[in-house]
């Protein structure tokens, strides 16, 4: 199976990044615990955008993804974060091995 690397950019409400980070912590730290396939989860705040999170996750195929998507801590991600995340876009890449 192939690796695959997610990196997504996150806008939150104006003035809600760390309220938002703070579910997202959570969330991550679920899944490196309940989902196998989630390899790498990690959280980068931009110096220059107050109001923008970055993620760099890895998983262990796209399967792996898919189910990271489907699964209870995402569904857990979006209820408690409910109201403060404005847009979520994401890059699906393949991995220089």
């Amino acid at each position: 199976m192939t690796k695959l690397a997610v990196v997504a950019t996150i806008k939150t409400v104006a003035g809600k990044r760390a309220e938002y980070v703070k579910h997202l912590k959570a969330h991550a730290l679920r899944c490196r615990a309940s989902e196998p396939g989630t390899l790498v989860f990690e959280i980068l705040l931009p110096k220059e955008e107050a109001d923008t999170v970055m993620l760099y996750e890895v998983y262990a195929s796209s399967e792996a993804f898919d189910a990271h998507l489907t699964g209870a801590s995402i569904e857990q991600m979006k209820s408690d974060s409910a109201g403060l995340q404005v847009s979520l876009s994401g890059v699906r890449c393949d991995l220089a091995e």
